[in-house]
């Protein structure tokens, strides 16, 4: 009888640690997917954030153009009222 309720406690032992470790990868797998959903964010607002500071840079190139146009007229028109 000694033996029998020694194997029916390591068999209770067994059973609540296989649900300790049955829980604690849950907790794992749930923190996990957590992280990936915050990286798949980041990457969106990364690609999001390219694409407005390439529009950017592009209207910037549009307004330096048009500033050194205006400049240059505007130079031109003063070289020649000082003749």
């Amino acid at each position: 009888m000694n033996d029998d309720d020694s194997t029916g406690s390591i068999a209770v032992a067994l059973a609540g640690l296989k649900g300790a470790v049955d829980t604690g990868f849950a907790k794992l797998d749930g923190q996990l997917n957590v992280a990936l959903e915050r990286q798949n964010s980041t990457d969106r607002e990364i690609k999001d954030l390219k694409r407005k500071f390439a529009a950017l840079q592009a209207q910037m190139w549009k307004l330096s153009f048009a500033a050194a146009a205006i400049g240059g007229g505007g130079a031109t028109g003063v070289w020649q009222l000082m003749q």
